[in-house]
């Protein structure tokens, strides 16, 4: 194990540690878990207090420091205090025991995974840090991610480095620590959802795969990499702009036909969702655990920079958002399974520029927003010398990628389009109509289908499907809207209108004409 690169890069920061080339537990965290495994009769551990101090003394072993108090006091009041009897008398007679059993087995698990990833292919799929600047790609079982996740739950991994890898957390002090120190029913309700993942997967363990994807457009010309476009690229494009259907009600996550699924991520892939944060992406989150486990190997990304998930099971469901957000019982996830073993659910994690204000009509930040979202929405795998698309790849063999023909008989199979909404309007402050247009033009240059536009019902987008059939109605490539949106831009930035993109596109929309539509609008030049 110690002569593989890929065990080498991800080793630092899991809890397991290599002797003699094999991967184990020390002793004394070897004694812990067995005795959690055989139940609170032989371990004691029957409440949440006493499972914390299990807890402790496991890190302890493992020469961490100990959690916070208020992390302590959060495992408390959640399984003493907030969890029902009967819930919490299987927790702790079932669950733990059951997950002390899966963490028993995490060096054979790891030991399997590596053994069963080649090493000849010169794109690994192997565990491992798929650092910045890097595009790579992971295979797991979900059997895997569930026995880390529940080191995460155990608090396990160490933390020292993440830091200076640019690592967002990954155990779960912090989320208990938060219900303790300001509790409210939001932050009970995502614990609910942890736990309902603990207590199905104990249950009936998921025999499927995950893939996690760092996706890059590199910055410099590169042979075998697509390179970030600059200005010039989008405004020469001739390529067509896709279908922009728009729902004004409905979720991404539910969304019915065949998509990529946009997670408005933060740059630390799952932001607050291990600490306070309830939006979108923490929500998703909550209910698809698996895509925590990509906060244990993903750093941050840069604006180049996009990860891609495919395959996390949904566990839960719920209603609500931020505040309001509660879980509602148990998902069953009935989507297809591909021929990697992974469910069809596609998720593009893209993180939007914070707080932009005005700046986010620069020319500048319309190309970042622009090429953050191509970077997500384009299948990397799949390139053409057409001159206003990216240049192609060297070429590759099936031996140097044993999963690109599955990849790419799938793409001729289904046309999969994009399902997303405000990216980046919220606490964020992106302009919803420039996002929109954004989104659109990234969709489009990727040669995606259609777009699935959910406007969560926000005012300045219910005209959006007239604005919609207006602007297809033009027959515009992609180059002339992303010039219209310069234009508007630069006029936004000089002062020279206070008018929204859509109102300043189409005046008679919003003057009460839309038996006007079918003329041409004033700035179509």
């Amino acid at each position: 194990m110690e002569s593989r690169a890929d065990f080498r890069s991800i080793l630092p920061f899991l809890p397991v540690i290599l002797r003699s080339s094999a991967v184990l537990w020390p002793p004394s965290v070897v004694e812990a878990l067995k005795s959690l495994s055989k139940g609170p009769i032989h371990s004691n551990v029957n409440s949440g207090q006493l499972f914390a101090l299990a807890l402790a003394d496991l890190r302890n072993s493992l020469g961490l420091h100990p959690i916070s108090p208020s992390a302590s006091l959060g495992f408390s009041l959640f399984f003493d205090d907030l969890m029902n009897k009967d819930e919490a008398e299987n927790w702790f007679q079932q669950v733990v025991p059951r997950l002390a059993d899966l963490l028993l087995r995490l060096p054979a698990l790891l030991d399997s995974h590596y053994q069963n990833v080649s090493t000849s292919n010169k794109t690994p799929t192997g565990l491992r840090l798929l650092r910045s600047q890097q595009s790579g790609i992971v295979f797991l079982s979900q059997e895997l991610i569930a026995a880390l996740l529940g080191c995460a739950l155990f608090c396990l991994f160490p933390t020292s480095d993440r830091g200076a890898k640019h690592l967002p957390h990954i155990n779960f002090d912090d989320l208990f620590a938060c219900l303790y120190e300001f509790y409210e029913m939001a932050q009970e309700n995502k614990i609910k959802c942890i736990v309902h993942y603990f207590e199905k997967i104990c249950s009936s363990m998921p025999v499927g795969n995950v893939s996690f994807e760092r996706k890059v457009l590199h910055l410099k010309n590169s042979p075998s990499d697509i390179v970030y476009p600059e200005a010039d690229f989008w405004s020469k494009s001739m390529v067509p702009l896709c279908q922009l259907e728009v729902r004004s009600t409905g979720l991404i996550e539910d969304q019915p036909k065949e998509a990529l699924e946009v997670d408005f991520a933060n740059k630390y892939i799952g932001g607050g969702a291990l600490s306070r944060g309830c939006v979108q992406e923490e929500i998703r989150f909550m209910i698809n655990p698996e895509l925590i486990f990509s906060m244990l190997f993903l750093p941050s990304m840069a604006d180049n920079e996009a990860i891609e998930i495919v395959g996390p099971e949904r566990f839960s469901n719920y209603t609500g958002y931020a505040k309001s957000f509660r879980f509602c019982g148990d998902y069953v996830d009935q989507k297809d399974v591909d021929t990697m073993g992974r469910r069809r659910t596609r998720i593009i994690a893209i993180d939007a520029l914070c707080n932009p204000g005005r700046r986010q009509y620069s020319l500048e930040c319309l190309l970042r927003e622009t090429n953050k979202a191509f970077c997500g929405f384009l299948n990397q795998r799949k390139f053409t010398n057409e001159p206003t698309e990216v240049a192609s790849i060297s070429s590759r063999t099936d031996e140097e990628i044993n999963y690109q023909a599955n990849q790419e008989n799938e793409g001729q199979m289904h046309e999969i389009g994009v399902a997303t909404g405000n990216w980046g309007c919220g606490a964020f402050g992106g302009d919803p109509e420039v996002k929109v247009v954004v989104q659109w033009l990234a969709a489009s240059q990727a040669r995606r289908p259609f777009i699935l536009y959910y406007t969560f019902s926000l005012e300045s987008l219910q005209k959006l499907d007239r604005v919609e059939r207006w602007i297809l109605s033009q027959e515009w490539t992609v180059g002339d809207l992303w010039n219209i949106l310069v234009e508007y831009s630069t006029q936004k930035l000089k002062g020279e209108t206070t008018d929204g993109l859509f109102r300043w596109l189409i005046p008679s929309l919003y003057d009460g004409n839309d038996d006007r539509m079918d003329v041409d609008a004033p700035h179509t030049t």
